[in-house]
């Protein structure tokens, strides 16, 4: 993509309002070339006052949009897309959520996978019996100190089975 009209995108949007400083707009690049994407990086960029966001197409773009522009490069997996969109939604949606009030409740963020380096523990609803299989009876107790320490030990086997990498 040609470095002209990209430029000139992000002169527009840092100009469209007076509370929007070119200093305090961070430019983001979706691209496979990136630091790859993760729920550290999610809640960084949740503290950013302002995001410009990128999406390449084809081959990419013009090598000084990046070096002149672009103040990250971020990538959400080992993997080519068509096109940077998708995975600049992957990227909005992980951040938005982060935001105040985004949730409805402010501690189901901090309770997520990755949030405490670990996957998150196996969720049960209701009915408490369903075709046979049961809730586990400590998520029925009542009994907070022990649902929270089997919800650890069910994060932590979780982790083990499908993410070994997480664990230092």
């Amino acid at each position: 993509m040609k470095p002209e009209p990209i430029f000139a995108a992000v002169d527009d949007l840092r100009n469209q309002t007076s509370e929007i400083k070119h200093q305090t707009s961070k430019v983001v690049l979706m691209s496979p070339a990136g630091r790859r994407f993760d729920q550290q990086m999610a809640a960084q960029l949740s503290g950013e006052s302002h995001l410009i966001i990128i999406c390449g197409h084809y081959e990419g773009v013009d090598q000084r949009v990046i070096e002149h522009l672009v103040d990250l490069e971020i990538s959400v997996g080992d993997y080519v897309l068509t096109n940077g969109a998708i995975a600049a939604a992957v990227l909005v949606d992980a951040i938005v959520r982060l935001l105040p009030g985004a949730l409805g409740h402010d501690q189901s963020a901090a309770d997520d996978s990755f949030t405490g380096g670990l996957l998150e523990a196996p969720q049960y609803t209701r009915p408490a019996e369903f075709h046979g299989w049961k809730v586990p009876d400590v998520l029925l107790s009542g009994n907070h100190a022990q649902i929270a320490k089997w919800r650890r030990e069910q994060a932590v086997k979780r982790t083990k089975q499908n993410r070994p990498d997480l664990l230092g």
